[in-house]
């Protein structure tokens, strides 16, 4: 079964930039790399839209991660990486044969960014397929890797 796949950080700032151009910032909050891969349902969508708006990342008053975004507040910047979802198993040359083909993926990224400013009030985001440049102040580190 396929899974959507994304690796979130902890920032205390990110951004990312097209040509040279900011096209997407936050302050507190998470970045999140998402791959999507063939045939994710919109019911794992909704998951992970889930899981990045609640899992429990961010430290509570006595210093326990155990707030998520939507109770810490902060931002969500949301960029597309289909290598994630590369088959590195073998060889030294990975293969994206388990990487959703563009379309797909493209309408599976534009799903999972409608599902969260559903659930976010703060929600930027990369450009699908374009090369990017992502700069961001990781928290702590703390970086979760998370599929549905």
């Amino acid at each position: 079964m396929c899974t959507m796949i994304a690796l979130i950080q902890r920032v205390r700032r990110a951004s990312v930039e097209v040509e040279g151009v900011c096209i997407g910032e936050i302050g507190a909050g998470l970045l999140a790399l998402v791959a999507v891969q063939p045939g994710d349902t919109p019911q794992q969508v909704a998951r992970m839209a889930d899981k990045l708006a609640s899992y429990r990342v961010f430290a509570d008053d006595a210093g326990k991660m155990n707030l998520g975004l939507k109770d810490a507040g902060g931002g969500l910047l949301l960029v597309s990486q289909f290598t994630l979802a590369a088959d590195t198993g073998s060889g030294l040359r990975p293969s994206f044969t388990t990487a959703a083909a563009p379309s797909e993926a493209r309408l599976g990224f534009a799903a999972l960014v409608d599902a969260c400013r559903e659930r976010l009030p703060r929600v930027e985001t990369g450009r699908f397929g374009a090369d990017m440049q992502v700069a961001l102040v990781n928290d702590g580190p703390v970086t979760f890797w998370l599929e549905t």
